[in-house]
């Protein structure tokens, strides 16, 4: 094992104190292409090019001396400082941080971003990543080669946001570029590079707020509010412990995407974008898709509304995690299960129509779960029956997908 590992961040200005002696003393050094060529790197060391961070770790652990790595930015943020104290290669850092490359890239803007999502984008996360970007109003996107701004440009297609993009941050070819989305993949990008996304229904909140990133569950407290919070009566199949029970058995988390088929009043939308998770609301009248983002501006909440029918209108749409079924029956639960996602609820009135949902979701092989739901509104005054509401709720698990 080596004798020393010191981690130095670097962002283009003059290296510290500390980093110039720990890279004095240093008898091996690793670093990108650019890190290796500064004048303080020692003629004499042994020089490992950072391509696989796991295979460069074994070779530092095997080095007899003193092993310095460079990185850019600070390498305790999304960096290397993770791979390197793994269990499995045994390593006992010292780190000399810089400014990380999203600080820098927010500097460049001129913007706070305290109150920015943050995510790392790759061959495995560039779709999760979107997704941060379609229900979130500040995001900055940690890129890769084959996950950059083309490729989020594309991805975005329909969702209107604005990217500043920061190029080979702390170098002489330092840039900085701000266009819209749609204009992202016209463009080849150098690496690295930091994209910000910004925009939505309404804009950042300004001020100071009490934690880094979105205000979790903002809005109201509670789920399943009532109808008046939506304006009014809500249609078939939004009933308050119906709509409870639909947001449990989906549970949308961020980073992914809902797809809400005949949103209605756009209660159930609406909630699921309060937990984060991006939504695109569907439905055939320009009534509901109105009122769908009314409620989306007044909770403060990022959806896509869809005016169109299912399921023709959903062929376009970029691929679900979860899906509710508000209307459309059998027909558009069968083509939302072509999509394969991992979890898709659906209502019925009858038990004939729930079979035959059921059915169809056991056949494209989701396992299925089908509940009765009856909830009594009660006046409390009088303790009298105001309302009665019955469903049969149904939920298809895909089991090779993960839960």
């Amino acid at each position: 094992m080596a004798d020393r590992v010191t981690v130095i961040g670097w962002d283009g200005s003059p290296l510290t104190v500390a980093a110039r002696s720990a890279l004095g003393a240093a008898t091996l050094v690793a670093g990108a292409a650019h890190h290796l060529d500064l004048p303080e790197v020692p003629e004499s060391a042994e020089r490992v090019r950072l391509g696989s961070i796991g295979l460069a770790a074994r070779r530092i652990a095997t080095h007899r001396g003193t092993a310095v790595v460079l990185a850019d930015g600070d390498p305790g943020f999304f960096g290397l400082v993770r791979t390197l104290r793994a269990p499995e290669f045994g390593l006992e850092v010292e780190v000399v941080p810089a400014v990380s490359s999203v600080a820098a890239a927010f500097a460049r803007a001129g913007m706070p971003w305290d109150d920015a999502q943050v995510v790392v984008a790759h061959s495995r996360t560039l779709r999760r990543a979107v997704n941060v970007c379609r229900a979130h109003t500040k995001v900055a996107v940690l890129t890769s080669p084959g996950a950059g701004p083309a490729e989020l440009g594309l991805l975005l297609e329909g969702v209107h946001r604005t990217f500043v993009i920061c190029e080979e941050l702390g170098t002489a070819r330092e840039q900085v570029t701000i266009l819209t989305s749609d204009k992202a993949a016209d463009h080849t990008w150098r690496d690295p590079n930091v994209v910000i996304v910004i925009g939505g229904f309404v804009a950042a909140a300004e001020g100071g707020g009490w934690i880094a990133g979105r205000e979790p569950a903002g809005g109201p407290r509670g789920w399943a509010l009532p109808a008046r919070a939506y304006g009014g009566a809500l249609g078939e199949g939004e009933a308050d412990l119906l709509r409870a029970a639909q947001l449990a058995r989906l549970g949308p988390r961020v980073g992914d995407l809902v797809w809400d088929i005949g949103c209605g009043s756009g209660a159930f939308a609406t909630e699921a974008a309060r937990t984060g998770a991006a939504v695109i609301a569907v439905d055939r009248s320009p009534g509901s898709c109105a009122r769908t983002e009314h409620s989306a501006r007044r909770y403060g909440v990022q959806m896509q509304i869809v005016h169109g029918s299912a399921p023709h209108a959903l062929e376009d749409l970029p691929e679900p995690d979860v899906v509710r079924v508000g209307g459309g029956g059998a027909a558009v639960v069968s083509a939302v299960a072509d999509r394969r996602p991992q979890r898709i609820v659906a209502h019925a009135a009858t038990r004939d129509a729930a079979e035959l949902i059921g059915r169809d979701l056991t056949e494209h092989g989701y396992d299925v779960e089908c509940a009765l739901i009856q909830s009594v509104e009660l006046d409390v005054r009088a303790w009298t029956e105001k309302e009665r509401s019955v469903a049969f709720l149904l939920c298809g698990r895909l089991p090779d997908r993960a839960p």
